[in-house]
């Protein structure tokens, strides 16, 4: 019994706190006014009656009702009703009228008469909301009708009279005083929340799915914030929520009404359940993991930072199929022709409110089934103590897994659940009644709809009938206000508290003597809870043994022969037993039968037996997942205490001393399950024992007793019989179990101490075994290629013992508290603690010791390997393991072959490498040796890994190492056990310390090697730079610079140091001695002050860039960075990049005697400016530079380029006399521009600076493209086949040699219309052309081009008077228009660098392209070695390995290079034109496109020779960084191996594969040269410049011998210098001796002159270099060693008539079975040497005479050849012209190709390319009839339509299809002025564009976020919005276009924000595009209107 409600309050508004600024409200009277013992009084109760805050209004309102929600702080929910209503209150102005006021809104002045609020509550723990708005309203109705009625009265009764029966009791009938009659119904349960229609009103608001989302929010612990403009609503929302989710409680925060001045509540950290009103639903913006749900709207938002878990999709799927059936009964006749006349529709919002309920509690129940049988009973007495196994539930049920329900049961709510609804007597209700019968219930359902909604229908009959018990209802009678007294507003009186105070107490007294309220308590009923059948998918888990039956019969056989001592018969079966235990069934079954044998007392084992059964339970743990909550650990914890072995006498040594390792017996979650199970069993053995001796005087079987009762069965009977029990019998049963779980306790500590000490008690206490067998990043161990740090590094670690001590204290401490353990037992287990582990640990060093003396396994011996010259070992025989890796070679199974790994053997560390050598493992190929190796240089990562038991072996392995290779090589290493950490761990650090050497004199290639002087100072980079101190620096520098007084003394400037600047040599070398001092240095710095600062600036992947030897330059360093005076041109006479020159025809060491000045013989010359390195450090001594460019103009046009790399000329066309043209990026206005400029602004005033850098930089630009134009004769001449017609994309004829490219003689244009010029693809649009520029300017960082549609084309084919009015071309100016687009020179560079050239009398454009960065392929190249060399293996789709290599992105960067290859081939060979290629800093991608061109073009690059001359010009003397890109040494360890040189020979083997015939040398010579650029064996690859290696070379001493024969037993440990440092010199020799490097295939008189490879992806293939393995004898690329490991393997020479087997994955099949060709030369070279011939012949010599005696007069071409030349040419001229197109149209696909093609059946007469597959289209062939575009003329299979580019070239925005069309385009012809000097077109915004609406807005920036005016002009024909800086600015600044934008709408912005206009905050604008957002702001709301509605309009249209 209680009462109807607790207090009563009168709340009114406070105009105290009001004159002080504050508005509030204050409670004017309570009543009772003491607090009622049990319900303390709550305070801030006025909060909650206005929770939008207490106002003043001047003008009245109706009166309102709302409810508030409280909770205190036992969790118990108090309900506040609260009806306002206002009273007129008299107010007198609160300052002057003449006194502007700036106060808040509330303390604004006053009218005379004003409304004020005031509440009435009731504030209640009972939810009858009903009968409170009734009694408030009865109150008011009193008041304001002045009822004959007191008002106290009515508070009274309804405080102290009104009394109300518990759930289950009968109804109340009551009136308070008021002429009313009022009941209230009682539920029958308080389990089972009352919701009335809630529900249904919720789902009517948002909908069937968002109030899923919602359910899932919060059943997983989620903020769930509703917002509306009403506040019954949003209590109503918030009680429905969470009615659904009963049976659960919600334990968090729950604020149905949460007032404003509370608004900071919503930053709680915890879970909650909150509404506000709409007015606060900004504060939502600012809340980023609360989840907003709109009421008003019917929206809910999830923050993308939460995570929506939701239920199974079972459950789903049948959770929305139910509710739709409900809500929308009709939807299922919807289709129906005749719908039935009696279908009925939803049923009332009472009945569908419960049917909802009732379908959400079938999901609750669905996701509880069978929950009960995973409830441990801990404690029965004084109050059950349960928990929960949620590991064991979801594996049982199979839910392993699922999120969603792995958060349900660890959360607050189910904890609450579980407590509430475990034990097994107590009173029951819907939800237990339907857990029971539900199996049962879905078992009828399938299949049948009908009774389904039956079903849903009686549980909500069920839920109505527990809020309507009474099936009569009560007539009530509640008198209201009539509306006109509502009108009366006047104040509400204050009442008599001594007369409310009586009537309170007098109807507390009666209550008390009242006989009949104490009858009519009626106590529910309480009963066995039932636990129901076993679910479906219970039952299928428990089948699945059945499955196993065959691999259990083998487990079972292993180990009876184990414990019958027939271990032969038992290691036979032991591979299969270990590799079946990835079964879990399998494992569970071993514990089982582990344990019959330890019940047999079959524990004590012998010496092998213990050693087997050791294994097994560690293979058994380390198969175990944690998801399984550790149940098989559990079992498998007793059996490690109890099998054991005999050392000595008195000493035994027990299993769980090996199996301690594994991080399960760390875990204190698995210690707290197994000691719950145990107390469990101990508890329920006790009660059962009892009862035992009774029931077995009544003729009951005692065993089938204990076999039929359950823990839960025992508890229930104890709880049902607890109350019958004397008090003296209730102690000693609460004593009894207290014991037990006492005892248990102390057994636990004991079990934990001994799992938790180390056998070797001096070593630190970790378990290093993890569940997934690899380090991760959340474990202990590093990852770091340089080692990490040890156990034993720091010190500051705590001993095992107290850290054992601490761990077992902790869970003794939970344990006992939660189940309820006095104070005094539980001070007993702690001061025991300590004395067990001290005891434990005693007996362990006996144990320890002992284990020590047996014999030690018998290994095999350690295999040495074969050495280099001048390798020596620095740690040999580190005993372990290679195991396997994601390779699937060399495993055996389905591939084929022997199991090869893991191997037994040892791991060595050289100089040069890291190797392994040992034996297989398997039995069956043990005799084998196995070898892995690679360079120490190569190390690209090194990381620790957790090993475990491997199934091949019977002993634990602690640790190992995972080293992978940049030669795509992987060791995975596992150290023996007699390998320490100490040992592991130095091993680590130590190949760090080798990969990264101090300097490069110390890696492999300078071993022997003297240093006779170092001159350049080591300086330690400062890592802590910042750009601020930088640019201070810079700034000082700069100003110093800039005074007049420039002179400086030396001194001064010697010490000044500038970080991170390389200084720039001076103009003119000014030598007074033979070193540069410091202040010439500084002098000649400060020469040109007009030109930019003489410095660079580099980024952080550029810092150490230049000598791998030093530092970071200093200023005061710079006269010991000159090479020696001695260097000459002489003395460069010998290099090849030199001869390459001279044979090109581009100048000879004679041509630097001429006059610098005139035209020399072919225009070009060798130039020494170079010659000392000072003017570009990269740059080779000698370059080739045009003759009319002097030194002086050379070095002041490199300023222009990154790092002074000024275009060089390194190749020349043999006929066209194009040229091909290298350089760094243009300088663009950085950091250090922008300081410059700032300062000459400032100094302006006092010092006259001249500003003619740029113009005597863009002069010198000019003068020498002039020159290189001028230079190239067929650049000024018509060229029949120049590239960018678009006529040659399907006919072509070839300007090349004639076996270049072959001519289609055959194919002929038609007059059809075949080709895209004649059918008008282009058009121009007249207008007059731009007047030419004089002279060059670079426009530096110049926007994106704006091109128009149709004009764009235009401008890069045609003349602006070469089309006619159709489209076509006349042919009076084919020539013409051929003449006058064709460019004389392109510039190939990064689209920032973007700019126009304007030369007078040439067009050289800039074409800008994206390549690929330096970042981009580090990233690429780490997902393509992940790919190619896994390490372990994945059945996963998203980890397959095309699918891996894929996302790589390595094929489209190959892609890239070869496509941008390509074109520069095509515009020099067809075109005639000159190209210059200028990326980044010119040393990386340029160098990858420049070789690659020169390969393509030059036959003399593919020979062997040539080769090494392109490698050696292009990469090494132009300085590409192969130190700092290879990471040589420790300085460059930060920056990351760049895989450029490797990205270029990928590209050489795709061009390979596809042209054979066309190389001299094979695909080996290229892995060859990409093993050894990172394997820093030679010189040859080291160093980053010719000018650092010729400094080396002056500081080095190298004595080496000569190259040397290896003897046959491999061993050279005499030798201590490496052999050869040359990579030339090596491969020559080999060359020279065999045809290793030798294609059989090559033929110079069959090759094509001009490769033109395919570039699609289809066409490219991943290399076998990064798959290939030699297990047999390692990499093939170091031959001595290669030869002598396959000499050592053989025991005797083969014969030739021998045979022997050949294994792919283990030999190398190319060495171990040679083609023919290669055995025919050596059957030669042998025949001639058993013939004693003098000299035999060399294989050079052979072939060569084999060729001379095989060359015929002539020789025919097969039309199919033809064609395939013709279709790669096309093709080829495709992808330039593409890159062309793109390049010119800033990126983006241009206007005219934004239409869909026309396609239209078309017969084609002759073979024709398909141009979407390039298949050839055939009418009779099975492929399908030929489609054609009517517009562009694209060709393709009728097959291939849906697979075509959705372009079309020709169509435009308009179309002229008719002549009406053509008329109208004419009248409205708008023409735009073409230049024509450039095929530059910039778009004119007064000639072309159509303007709906234009005028000036405020934009906000994307990055800095700064608001900007700009001008404004809407397009409708173009669909787009251009802004542009000034109004008459004709090039603008962006364009927005309109088919992408999303939406356009008002800004919620604020012009209050800081950096905002100040302007109207209902003029911003809001535009969401596809790809960004934008912020506009307008003057006012009606220009903002106004340009919404306009671009609203245009997107309509």
């Amino acid at each position: 019994m209680s009462r109807l409600a607790d207090y009563f309050v009168v709340v009114g508004y406070d105009h105290e706190k009001e004159q002080g600024g504050f508005c509030n409200g204050k409670i004017l009277q309570r009543f009772p006014e003491q607090d009622w013992k049990e319900v303390p009084f709550h305070q801030g109760l006025e909060l909650f009656c206005q929770p939008g805050g207490w106002k003043l209004r001047r003008e009245p309102f109706l009166p309102t009702f709302h409810i508030s929600v409280l909770t205190d702080v036992t969790a118990g929910r108090h309900y506040c009703a609260i009806l306002t209503f206002c009273e007129p209150v008299k107010m007198t102005p609160m300052k002057p009228d003449d006194v502007e006021s700036d106060e808040q809104e509330c303390s604004l002045v006053h009218n005379t008469v004003m409304y004020a609020p005031k509440s009435l509550l009731l504030v209640s723990r009972l939810a009858y909301l009903d009968t409170f708005k009734n009694c408030l309203g009865l109150i008011y109705t009193s008041f304001i009708e002045r009822m004959d009625v007191k008002l106290e009265l009515l508070v009274g009764n309804i405080l102290g009279h009104i009394v109300i029966p518990a759930p289950g009791g009968s109804q109340v009938r009551f009136s308070i005083g008021a002429s009313d009659r009022q009941a209230i119904q009682p539920p029958l349960s308080d389990m089972v929340p009352v919701t009335r229609s809630t529900v249904a009103l919720l789902f009517q608001q948002l909908g069937i799915q968002n109030v899923i989302t919602l359910f899932s929010l919060v059943l997983t612990d989620n903020k769930v914030l509703f917002h509306s403009s009403s506040y019954t609503r949003l209590t109503d929302a918030c009680s429905a929520i969470h009615s659904l989710l009963y049976p659960f409680k919600y334990c968090y925060v729950y604020i149905p009404l949460l007032p404003e001045p509370l608004k900071e509540v919503l930053n709680t950290p915890t879970p909650f359940i909150m509404g506000i009103h709409s007015s606060m639903k900004q504060e939502i913006e600012e809340l980023v993991d609360v989840t907003a749900v709109d009421l008003d709207g019917g929206t809910v938002i999830v923050p993308d930072c939460v995570t929506c878990f939701s239920p199974p999709d079972y459950m789903i799927e049948k959770l929305q199929r139910e509710l739709t059936l409900v809500l929308s009964p009709d939807l299922q006749l919807a289709d129906c022709a005749f719908p039935p006349a009696n279908a009925k529709g939803c049923s009332k919002p009472e009945v569908l409110d419960k049917e909802i309920r009732a379908i959400f509690l079938r999901l609750q129940v669905e996701m509880m089934l069978a929950y009960r049988l995973c409830l441990t009973i801990i404690r029965i007495h004084p109050k059950p103590v349960i928990s929960f196994d949620k590991g064991l539930y979801l594996m049982q049920r199979g839910l392993l897994g699922d999120e969603f329900l792995y958060k349900l049961y660890s959360s607050m709510s189910f904890l609450t659940f579980v407590s509430e609804r475990g034990p097994p007597y107590r009173i029951c209700d819907i939800f237990d009644k339907l857990v029971a019968n539900y199996q049962n219930m879905l078992i009828k359902e399938v299949g049948n709809q009908e009774i389904v909604l039956k079903n849903i229908r009686e549980i909500a009959m069920q839920l109505f009938t527990n809020e309507n018990p009474s099936p009569e209802p009560y007539l009530q009678k509640i008198p209201q206000p009539s509306d006109k007294v509502l009108l009366d507003y006047q104040p509400f009186p204050r009442l008599n508290r001594e007369d409310v105070q009586d009537i309170i107490e007098g109807g507390v007294e009666l209550a008390k003597n009242n006989p009949k309220l104490q009858k009519s308590i009626k106590k529910p009923k309480t009963q066995v809870v039932p636990n129901g059948p076993l679910p479906k998918d219970w039952e299928e888990q428990k089948n699945v043994v059945n499955n196993s039956a065959r691999r259990l019969e083998v487990l079972r056989t292993c180990i009876s022969h184990i414990f019958e001592n027939k271990l032969y018969d038992a290691r036979m079966m032991f591979p299969t037993v270990l590799r079946s235990l990835k079964s879990r069934i399998v494992r569970e079954v071993l514990a089982k039968e582990l344990a019959l044998h330890v019940q047999e007392n079959r524990a004590m084992l012998e010496m092998q037996q213990f050693d087997m059964v050791v294994k097994l339970i560690n293979c058994s743990l380390q198969e175990d997942s944690s998801t399984e909550e550790f149940t098989l650990a559990r079992r498998m914890l007793p059996l490690s205490v109890a099998f054991c072995r005999k050392l000595c006498t008195g000493i035994i040594q027990f299993a769980y001393s090996c199996v301690q390792d594994h991080p399960v017996w760390a875990t204190i979650s698995f210690w707290e399950n197994a000691f719950y199970a145990e107390v469990e069993k101990g508890v329920t053995e006790l009660y059962l024992s009892a009862s035992t001796d009774n029931k077995t005087n009544n003729g009951l079987n005692s065993n089938e007793i204990i076999s039929r009762a359950s823990p839960l069965e025992v508890s229930a009977e104890r709880l049902k019989i607890w109350p019958d029990i004397s008090d003296d019998v209730k102690k000693t049963l609460m004593s009894n179990e207290e014991g037990i779980v006492y005892s248990q306790a102390i057994h636990f500590a004991n079990h934990m101490v001994c799992m938790r000490v180390p056998l070797d008690t001096r070593k630190r206490l970790v378990n290093s075994i993890s569940m997934e067998g690899e380090s991760c990043g959340s474990s202990n161990l590093t990852s770091s290629a340089g080692g990490s740090d040890s156990f034993e590094g720091d010190g500051n670690y705590e001993s095992s013992d107290t850290t054992v001590i601490k761990f077992v204290s902790k869970f003794v401490d939970k344990v006992c508290t939660e189940t309820g353990v006095t104070s005094e037992p539980l001070k007993k287990l702690h001061s025991m603690i300590p004395g067990i582990v001290a005891m434990h640990i005693e007996m362990l060093e006996a144990v320890y010791r002992e284990s020590k003396r047996l014999p030690p396994i018998k290994k095999p011996k350690i295999l040495k390997p074969v050495l280099l010259t001048g390798e020596k070992i620095t740690y040999s025989g580190y005993r372990g393991y290679l195991l396997a890796d994601g390779r699937e070679e060399g495993i055996g199974g389905h591939v084929g072959g022997p199991a090869l790994l893991p191997a037994e053997g040892a791991l060595f560390v050289t100089n040069y490498r890291i190797i392994f050598k040992g034996n297989p493992v398997d039995i069956q190929a043990c005799e084998l040796a196995v070898i892995r190796s690679f360079p120490l240089a190569s190390l690209f990562k090194e990381k620790k890994i957790s090993v475990g038991n491997l199934v091949h072996l019977d002993h634990y392995l602690p640790e190992g190492i995972q080293l992978r290779s940049n030669t795509f090589q992987l060791i995975k290493f596992a150290f023996d056990e007699e390998v320490g950490s100490e040992k592991v761990e130095q091993l680590r650090r130590t190949i760090g310390k080798m990969r990264f050497p101090q300097t490069i004199y110390e890696t492999f290639a300078f071993q022997g090697t003297e240093l006779l002087q170092i001159n350049q100072t080591q300086k330690q980079t400062n890592k802590n730079a910042t750009l601020k101190n930088f640019a201070k620096q810079t700034l000082q520098r700069v100003n110093k610079g800039l005074t007049l007084g420039r002179t400086q003394p030396a001194s001064t400037q010697q010490h000044r140091r500038q970080k991170y600047i390389l200084p720039v040599e001076p103009l003119v070398p000014r030598r007074q001695s033979n070193k540069l001092t410091a202040s010439n240095s500084m002098e000649s710095l400060s020469t040109d002050s007009g030109s930019r600062p003489n410095s660079v600036m580099f980024d952080d992947d550029d810092l150490n860039k230049f000598s791998p030897v030093l530092g970071v330059i200093d200023e005061a360093d710079i006269g010991t960075l000159k090479p020696s005076d001695t260097l000459s041109p002489d003395r460069l006479v010998d290099k090849l990049y030199v001869k390459d020159y001279k044979r090109l025809g581009l100048g000879t060491l004679e041509s630097l005697q001429r006059p610098k000045f005139g035209r020399g013989g072919n225009g070009f010359r060798l130039t020494d400016v170079n010659i000392r390195y000072e003017v570009a450090r990269s740059y080779p001594g000698l370059v080739v530079v045009p003759v009319a460019c002097t030194d002086d103009s050379i070095r002041r046009l490199s300023r222009c380029h990154r790092n002074n790399r000024f275009p060089a000329i390194v190749w020349k066309h043999p006929k066209s006399k194009a040229l091909l043209l290298r350089s760094g990026g243009f300088h663009g206005k950085g950091v250090m521009g922008i300081i410059k400029s700032s300062t000459q602004v400032t100094q302006s005033s006092n010092v006259t600076v001249p500003d003619s850098g740029g113009v005597s930089k863009s002069m010198e630009q000019e003068k020498y493209f002039t020159a290189v134009v001028l230079n190239t004769p067929f650049s000024s001449q018509d060229i029949s086949d120049s590239l960018v017609s678009l006529n040659n994309i399907v006919a072509t004829t070839s300007l090349e040699f004639p076996e270049a490219s072959p001519r289609l003689g055959s194919k002929k244009v038609t007059s059809s219309g075949s080709t895209l010029l004649q059918r008008g693809f282009l058009r121009s649009s007249g207008g007059p052309p731009k007047p030419i520029q004089g002279n060059l300017r670079s426009s530096g960082r110049s926007n994106t081009l704006v091109l128009p549609s149709r004009a764009s084309f235009k401008s890069l084919t045609l003349g602006h008077r070469s089309v006619n009015r159709n489209g076509g071309i006349p042919d009076a100016d084919q020539s013409k228009s051929q003449e006058s687009r064709k460019a004389s020179m392109y510039v190939f560079g990064e689209k920032s660098q973007m700019r126009t050239f304007k030369i007078e009398g040439i067009k050289c454009e800039f074409i800008p392209y994206e390549f690929t960065e330096v970042r981009q392929m580090k990233a690429s190249y780490k997902k393509l070695m992940k790919a190619c060399v896994p390490s372990a293996t994945s059945n996963e789709p998203e980890m397959a390995f095309l699918k891996l290599v894929e996302d790589s992105e390595w094929l489209p960067q190959i892609q890239t290079l070869m496509q941008l290859a390509g074109a520069v081939v095509d515009l020099i060979d067809f075109q005639g034109s000159s190209v210059m290629v200028s990326f980044e800093d010119g040393c990386d991608f340029t160098t990858q496109v420049v070789s690659l061109a020169e390969l393509l073009m030059d036959p003399y690059y593919r020979t062997f020779e040539g080769f090494k001359v392109l490698i050696e010009k292009e990469w090494l003397a132009f300085g590409h960084r192969f130190t700092h890109r290879g990471n040589h040494t420790l300085q460059h360890q930060t920056s990351g191996f760049a895989p450029v040189f490797l990205q270029f020979l990928d590209c050489v083997y795709q061009v390979h594969r596809q042209f054979p015939l066309s190389f001299e040398f094979n695909q080996h010579f290229l892995q060859m040269l990409a093993y050894h650029h990172v394997s820093n064996r030679f010189k040859t690859f080291m160093l980053d410049s010719e000018y650092e290696r010729f400094e080396v070379d002056q500081v080095i001493s190298d004595d080496r011998p000569r190259m040397s024969r290896i003897d046959e037993m491999g061993d050279n440990d005499n030798g201590t210098t490496p052999s050869v440092r040359s990579f030339w010199e090596y491969v020559d020799k080999l060359n020279n001796k065999s045809t290793i490097f030798y294609n059989v295939f090559y033929s110079e008189e069959a090759q094509t002159r001009v490769l033109r490879p395919y570039a699609n992806i289809s066409s490219l293939k991943i290399w076998d270099y990064y798959l290939m393995e030699h297990l047999s004898c390692g990499p093939a690329f170091d031959c001595e060693l290669f030869d002598a490991a396959r000499n050592e393997d053989n025991e005797a020479p083969l014969s030739p008539a021998d045979r022997c087997v050949v294994n792919a994955c283990y030999q190398n099949v190319a060495q171990a079975d040679p083609d023919m060709q290669r055995w025919l030369l050596n059957e030669i070279i042998q025949l001639e040497t058993d013939l004693s011939i003098d000299k035999p012949s060399s294989w050079k010599t052979i072939i060569e005479s084999f060729n001379e005696s095989m060359q015929s007069k002539g020789k025919l071409v097969s039309p199919v050849t033809e064609e395939a030349k013709a279709h790669g040419t096309s093709i080829h001229k495709r992808i330039t012209m593409d890159i062309l197109i793109r390049g010119k149209s800033g990126g983006e696909s241009p206007r005219g190709f934004a239409s869909h093609h026309r396609f239209e059946s078309h017969d084609f007469q002759e073979p024709t390319n398909c141009d979407a597959c390039h298949q050839v289209i055939w009418n009779y062939m099975t492929q399908g009839s030929g489609m054609i575009c009517a517009d562009c003329g694209f060709s393709c299979h009728e097959k291939c339509v849906n697979s075509v580019p959705k372009q079309c070239l020709r169509r435009g925005s308009s179309k002229e299809p008719t002549n009406q069309s053509n008329k109208q385009t004419e009248d409205n012809k708008i023409t735009a002025p073409v230049s024509n000097d450039t095929e530059t077109t910039y778009f004119s915004a007064k000639a072309v564009e159509i303007v709906s609406h234009k005028g000036y807005l405020y934009k906000r920036g994307a990055r800095l976020r700064q608001w900007k005016q700009r001008y404004f002009k809407l397009d409708p024909n173009k669909h787009q919005l251009r802004y542009y800086d000034p109004e008459d600015e004709e090039t603008c600044k962006g364009t927005i276009d309109l088919k992408e934008v999303e939406t356009v709408k008002h800004d919620n912005y604020s012009s209050n924000l800081p950096g905002v206009p100040k302007l109207d905050d209902n003029s911003f604008i809001y535009m969401k595009t596809s790809t960004r957002y934008y912020h506009f702001l307008a003057n006012n709301k009606k220009e903002a209107d106004e340009w919404i509605n306009k671009i609203q309009d245009c997107i309509t249209n």
